[in-house]
């Protein structure tokens, strides 16, 4: 054989074994991004939704937020460093959360400024904190840090957090221009590889998007723009918190629906038949 057919052959068997293993390297990664919620996790998640800390009212909402199937599909694991953002003064998922958490990870709410002198934030901030002390046996290890825009975007040190987790969150930012930096800070304070799990009102595709949000709903696509437009790549849809029934063309908004039902007694049966609102999730992740 010549010299360049050797060469040549060398090179083929070259490609072959790198083609090889980037295909092993492109498996690995798509197995990376499927959700992995084990057994153990799955398990704690249901005996907190049937705890006794929770409501009557809070347990009525399951049937529309999904809490199970819902961080099932983020991939929540017992032993993560989670972050949830701006789990307001009820407290919805910290119920599930930080129980969930609370022997082998981490549960931390990212809240508001401390600092602020909206009388809603501090109000709410007491509530919240009355809430975790209420129970120190499930909340008593919870973190509570600040994250908003625009005096407070470092709520943890980069790269610390397994998972970052927000739910309806998306179009109060849009109506302060501050869902940039929140998606930025978000993307910082994550591991490589960690997730963002995203819940918003999903508005319809046939309206253009109000870059302000004022009904409370966020196209799909628009929502998907701005993460990856902060550094995140979409690695997952879910149906889980889908409603057909919400048509999306309220006089109030979202909050014609329930559980706010801003209206008042004004076509309060109709709402309430309709349900809370029509959904998106999505689950994203920062770059490996």
């Amino acid at each position: 054989m010549s010299m360049s057919r050797i060469i040549l052959a060398v090179s083929v068997i070259a490609s072959m074994f790198h083609a090889g293993c980037t295909g092993q390297a492109a498996a690995t990664a798509a197995t990376a991004a499927a959700p992995v919620t084990d057994a153990a996790t799955a398990a704690s998640i249901e005996r907190t939704l049937a705890g006794d800390h929770r409501s009557a009212a809070n347990r009525a909402r399951d049937a529309y937020r999904h809490p199970k199937e819902t961080l099932t599909f983020f991939g929540l694991r017992q032993n993560m460093t989670v972050i949830e953002v701006w789990p307001g003064g009820g407290g919805w998922y910290t119920e599930i959360l930080a129980p969930v958490l609370r022997d082998k990870g981490r549960y931390i709410a990212a809240s508001w400024d401390p600092k602020s002198e909206s009388k809603y934030v501090q109000d709410n901030l007491k509530v919240y904190a009355e809430k975790l002390a209420s129970r120190p046996d499930l909340y008593g290890k919870a973190t509570v840090v600040a994250l908003q825009h625009p005096d407070e975007l470092k709520p943890v040190p980069d790269g610390s957090a397994d998972m970052v987790l927000t739910f309806r969150n998306l179009h109060n930012w849009m109506s302060r221009d501050a869902a940039e930096p929140m998606l930025a800070a978000m993307l910082r304070a994550l591991k490589p590889g960690g997730i963002l799990g995203m819940v918003e009102h999903r508005a319809s595709n046939s309206e253009p998007q109000d870059p302000r949000a004022r009904s409370g709903y966020v196209r799909e696509d628009h929502a998907v723009a701005l993460a990856k437009a902060a550094g995140f790549e979409l690695i997952g849809r879910s149906d889980a918190n889908a409603n057909p029934k919400d048509i999306k063309n309220h006089p109030d908004g979202v909050w014609s629906l329930p559980p706010t039902f801003r209206g008042g007694d004004v076509n309060r049966e109709h709402y309430a038949a309709i349900g809370e609102s029509d959904r998106f999730t999505l689950r994203f992740r920062k770059p490996l």
